[in-house]
């Protein structure tokens, strides 16, 4: 694999963590409510996190790493689709995180199925995996939260 290839993935997806990180704040400009404020405003930094963590991935890196499978909840996919309002909710916010995970990680599962490239599809797992352990932390925190209450 091309060195170049590797790194111009990397750094798709490191910007993908910063546009997150972007939108988190200024969809936490847009609420009215401290308690999704506050939220939004940790999901932000949490997005800063992840782009330092992709950010160290190198190939000898990689080469290291291991690709579990991460348990999936299914809230997300019974979930509607919801858009971020003065008036959001907690529940409705957390809704709209798991979708943007759900997203990322289909789109690099999708990838990484669609290369030959061995260092590729890894660095695609890789990154997948990352998705998915944010949507499973997202939909715990659903599940403890959101569906306890109702």
């Amino acid at each position: 694999m091309e060195k170049h290839s590797f790194e111009e993935i990397l750094e798709f997806a490191i910007q993908s963590e910063q546009d997150a990180a972007d939108g988190y704040r200024m969809a936490s400009e847009m609420v009215r409510r401290s308690n999704v404020k506050d939220m939004l405003l940790e999901m932000a930094k949490q997005e800063e996190g992840h782009k330092i963590k992709l950010q160290g991935i190198t190939l000898e890196k990689l080469g290291h790493t291991e690709v579990r499978g991460v348990p999936d909840l299914k809230i997300a996919d019974y979930a509607d689709n919801v858009v971020i309002t003065r008036d959001t909710d907690y529940q409705d916010l957390l809704t709209v995180a798991m979708k943007r995970e759900e997203k990322a990680h289909n789109l690099y599962t999708t990838l990484a199925s669609n290369t030959d490239e061995p260092e590729l599809k890894k660095l695609f797992q890789v990154l997948a995996q990352e998705e998915a352990k944010h949507k499973l932390s997202l939909e715990r925190e659903y599940d403890e939260h959101v569906l306890t209450d109702n």
